[in-house]
């Protein structure tokens, strides 16, 4: 029984006749084997767990605030930021370079050049991993008395998840490059979340005190075990689904294009959560905590950028190996429509319940609220261009795509330096806001000039030369 079929039974006739179209578009979308169908049911699916994931760490960090009140939570939120960021650059770009490769080697048969490249990212992101981890203990043993005395336990049980976040990551993009996006995206972003509340819960119940170090323990214990299985997991289907004898390893070639990922993922992980960093450092933990909170509740909306970049990097990657430039243009303007319309529609809620949301957390963090508007701002005219970065990256433009999240990364930085000693959490958010806009701007001028595609929401994305064409059709 299709769709269609279902929701004549179900729905009344006048409904069921306008949602007809719709229902018969998924219904393609589901049975269809083209490429873009592939690609749109992955977005749907991711768009799915991050919806689910979304509610889960809005709920998670809601009862995480409950339990431990602003300033330990405060304290949570910064160092586990910090541990985010540095695991995500212990991979040294590899795992969006898995993406880039593996859809290359699978339509070529190259299995032995998959094994070994999935086997040399997870090598270079543990190792990478451990001596950052290392170092960053040195530091807290030599500098501990320069350091906020809260801060300095919480940092050094910090210190030792990097290795699993990195490897998780890494496991995340092979997942993603194979179109697996339940063992992709549902370790990181549902399984991890609700085990360190079960742990924290867990804790609190035998008698634990229920501050930042206790946070910690827990969020260490779930990551060593979901990545854990999350390696088993995807190793036992990678090898199932290429089963090469031998591992044909490449490192120069990945190297040259894992280093300028690893410079793009850098620039744009600081770009995002430099805001939440500067303002542990200029502010007390409790003003940490309610600008995390709206931010946290501002990136429901975030969810729907995610989502379309997880599914279009892939093909992107295919297209740009091809020769077909319209397809890639058309696509382009696919995604931008998929990413704009949702976020416009998700934000203008999300801002509607703002302050009930923000109650939630407690009574203090009902000031969050202009935060989060703020914030909507600069996400919404990052919605407007869609996954540009993604397209630039898959089309091998890593040095400008580098230097675009570098120029925004400094104004970022330079507008948090200025705006947090006069405004707050509200110059914190301007600045954000305004690096968000400015990087809008710059991917848009780049990809028009270099690839001929207009990436914006009011723009044809044909590529220049196509539209004449067109036209004498």
């Amino acid at each position: 029984m299709t769709l269609i079929d279902t929701a004549g039974r179900i729905l009344p006739p006048r409904f069921a006749a306008r949602l007809g179209p719709v229902f018969d578009r998924l219904s393609t979308i589901a049975t269809a084997t083209d490429d873009t169908s592939a690609a749109q049911r992955m977005a749907m699916t991711a768009f799915a767990i991050r919806i689910f994931s979304a509610a889960i760490a809005f709920v998670s960090q809601i009862i995480l605030a409950r339990l431990m009140g602003d300033f330990e939570y405060g304290v949570f939120v910064f160092v586990w930021v910090i541990a985010i960021i540095l695991g995500n650059l212990s991979c040294l770009g590899f795992h969006t370079a898995v993406i880039r490769f593996l859809p290359q080697y699978r339509t070529t048969g190259a299995d032995e050049a998959i094994i070994g490249l999935a086997a040399t990212a997870r090598i270079f992101a543990m190792v990478s991993a451990t001596l950052i981890a290392a170092t960053g203990i040195a530091a807290i043993h030599f500098l501990g008395d320069q350091i906020e005395a809260h801060y300095v336990q919480p940092l050094f049980i910090g210190a030792f998840v990097l290795p699993m976040i990195a490897l998780g990551d890494v496991l995340d993009g092979t997942a993603r490059a194979n179109g697996w996006a339940v063992h992709a995206l549902s370790p990181t972003y549902i399984v991890r979340p609700l085990l360190i509340l079960c742990f924290v819960a867990g804790a609190i119940w035998v008698g634990r005190l229920a501050d930042a170090n206790t946070a910690l323990v827990a969020a260490l214990a779930a990551t060593y075990l979901t990545t854990l299985v999350q390696f088993l997991v995807v190793t036992t289907r990678l090898q199932r689904r290429f089963p090469a004898r031998r591992a044909e390893i490449h490192v120069k070639t990945w190297l040259m294009v894992a280093f300028p990922i690893f410079l793009i993922e850098g620039f744009y992980f600081m770009l995002t959560n430099a805001d939440v960093i500067i303002v542990g450092i200029y502010l007390p933990p409790e003003k940490v905590a309610v600008y995390f909170a709206a931010a946290k509740t501002m990136a429901l909306v975030h969810f729907v950028y995610f989502a379309v970049k997880a599914a279009a990097a892939q093909r992107f990657s295919a297209l740009m190996s091809g020769t077909d430039r319209t397809a890639l243009a058309r696509f382009a303007r696919q995604t931008v429509q998929w990413t704009f319309w949702p976020s416009l529609l998700v934000g203008g809620l999300v801002i509607a319940a703002g302050p009930f949301l923000l109650s939630l957390f407690g009574p203090s963090f009902q000031a969050g609220h202009l935060i989060m508007v703020i914030l909507f701002a600069g996400i919404i005219t990052k919605a407007m261009i869609g996954p540009g970065e993604v397209l630039l990256t898959m089309a091998g433009r890593l040095k400008i795509c580098a230097t675009i999240y570098a120029v925004a990364l400094a104004a970022n930085l330079g507008l948090n330096v200025l705006l947090i000693p006069l405004w707050g959490l509200h110059g914190a958010a301007a600045a954000t806001a305004g690096a968000m806009m400015i990087e809008a701007g710059l991917l848009h001028l780049i990809i028009r000039r270099q690839l001929g595609i207009a990436m914006f929401i009011a723009s044809n994305a044909l590529p220049r030369g196509e539209h004449t064409a067109q036209e004498a059709k």
